[in-house]
């Protein structure tokens, strides 16, 4: 059986859980008390020396990057497929996964650390304008790749898709509405809307 080291607040943990859930993979979700410092403790830096989560664990098999361990679950449970067969399909979301991390997680971290846990007055806004604007301009680029289609990849749910609805969710927080192109809007919408990302949202 999988347990899955999260915590509901973690946009990381979260794609991991979708994944799950869309896969239909029997699994035991472990909530990490992050508050409380579990993630420091000798017993869980023994699993995860980065002292992050997500965290997974099966049969004494550890793995601690959130984009591996989705690959890992599309290798050990290909059906449903969240990964095109051929090689272009699958260097694609390969090639999605990672720039979602370098220009999308990245400076949505800058933002939604910041805005949803600390009060205004500490907040960096000249990080957080330098932020908004490295996403608004990424947005524009995702409209054009998702025009007259309604998935980054062969027009078909994928981990492409799913790596991006963690930071989706907060938009609303990172960018001025107006300044979401049309595309991105739908696709977002959409992605929002699937019962995975229902099940999985946090808390307000």
């Amino acid at each position: 059986m999988i347990r899955l080291h999260y915590h509901p607040f973690s946009t990381y943990a979260r794609r991991v859980r979708i994944a799950l859930i869309e896969k239909n993979i029997p699994h035991k979700l472990v909530e990490v008390d992050l508050a409380g410092r579990a993630h420091k403790k000798p017993e869980y830096l023994a699993l995860n020396p980065y002292a992050r989560v997500p965290t997974l664990e099966e049969d004494g098999f550890v793995l601690y990057e959130s984009s591996a361990i989705m690959m890992y679950l599309e290798d050990e449970h290909p059906e449903p497929a969240l990964i095109p067969g051929d090689s272009k399909g699958r260097a694609e979301v390969d090639m999605h996964l990672r720039l979602c991390d370098a220009q999308m997680a990245t400076p949505a971290g800058v933002i939604i650390f910041q805005k949803r846990f600390f009060p205004e007055a500490k907040w960096n806004l000249e990080s957080i304008a330098k932020a908004s604007a490295d996403i608004a301009k990424h947005l524009k680029i995702l409209d054009r790749q998702l025009e007259g289609v309604d998935y980054l990849v062969h027009d078909r749910y994928t981990l492409a898709d799913i790596a991006y609805i963690p930071f989706l969710q907060f938009l609303p927080l990172m960018v001025d509405a107006a300044s979401v192109p049309a595309n991105v809007a739908k696709w977002s919408a959409e992605l929002l809307a699937r019962p995975s990302s229902v099940e999985t949202a946090p808390a307000k």
